[in-house]
């Protein structure tokens, strides 16, 4: 593990830079040109590398350079560290961001197309970036966003947390479902049919009934599984309203859920690394659920 430290530590971004420089560029000769450097440097600096990680990073000949399998391994850390490096730069240096919102299923609801739109408009230094990871958190907790839209019954203490909002519940049936013709389904009636829960992102728990009259359940393991097994009849769902804003389905018809409390909808982050746009992103969420009077409201 200390050696392992030590060259870590011995490792700087002149090393990718070069190793990326003669791959693109295809010979020593035009990454030195590249660079700025004289070829000798390059030379020496890819030999360090190759050093430093312990194995053969280029095929060498004397018409051709080509990467060793380590060597596309690598190539392709490299280009990641250095776009950090390059988004690190730019963002101290012009005071431009990246935020990531992270959601598993649905974002905003049919609040995402005007969230995004108000973002682009007032807030052009931060580009938005909204992206679909299949787990509890959303991404935040894997490290692959800034905030997550979280609906789930989740344990918050991990996380800061901001409610923006409610969203009632639906029923998603096969459109030839006997239920179709409804305009809405009972809660109580649901017992009685096979219920599709997403056991990992879901955001429906079988205590919505009292024990002993609970339906049958088939779990799925993510969003275009539990539509497929809805879509073929054998299992209805229960979804907060964002799902049937945003999953338009041929083959699916969402119908309203009556007598059950709607699911409340949170943005989550890390307290530890806040990102400056946060509070901007938590208040324009905020206001579009608030601006949509049709919303039910909590009676908790």
């Amino acid at each position: 593990m200390d050696e392992m430290r030590h060259r870590t530590a011995e490792l700087e971004l002149k090393h990718l830079r070069c190793l990326v420089a003669i791959i693109d560029t295809g010979s020593f000769t035009d990454a030195a040109h590249e660079l700025g450097i004289s070829q000798a440097a390059v030379s020496r600096t890819l030999a360090g590398l190759e050093s430093l990680l312990g194995v053969r990073l280029l095929h060498r000949t004397s018409r051709s350079v080509a990467p060793t399998a380590a060597g596309v391994q690598a190539l392709a850390r490299a280009r990641m560290l250095l776009a950090g490096a390059d988004e690190l730069v730019r963002e101290a240096t012009t005071g431009h961001t990246r935020l990531h919102i992270g959601h598993a299923w649905s974002a905003f609801g049919r609040h995402t197309t005007e969230f995004q739109r108000r973002w682009h408009e007032q807030h052009p230094e931060t580009d938005l970036r909204l992206i679909r990871h299949n787990t509890p958190t959303g991404g935040l907790a894997e490290g692959l966003c800034d905030l997550a839209v979280i609906r789930a019954p989740i344990d918050l203490k991990p996380w800061s947390h901001a409610q923006i909002g409610h969203e009632a519940r639906y029923v998603a049936l096969a459109s030839d479902d006997p239920w179709a013709r409804r305009r809405s389904i009972r809660l109580d009636e649901i017992p009685g049919r096979t219920l599709a829960i997403d056991r990992r992102t879901g955001t429906t728990a079988l205590d919505l009934w009292p024990e002993g009259d609970r339906p049958a359940v088939e779990y799925t393991h993510d969003i275009d599984d539990w539509l497929a097994a809805i879509a073929s009849g054998r299992c209805i769902g229960l979804t907060p309203q964002a799902t049937a804003a945003q999953y338009r389905r041929d083959g699916i018809i969402y119908r309203p859920l009556r007598d059950a409390e709607p699911v409340p909808v949170h943005l989550i982050w890390r307290p530890q690394t806040t990102h400056p746009a946060t509070h901007t992103a938590i208040a324009l969420a905020a206001s579009l659920y608030r601006e949509d009077h049709s919303t039910p409201r909590s009676h908790t």
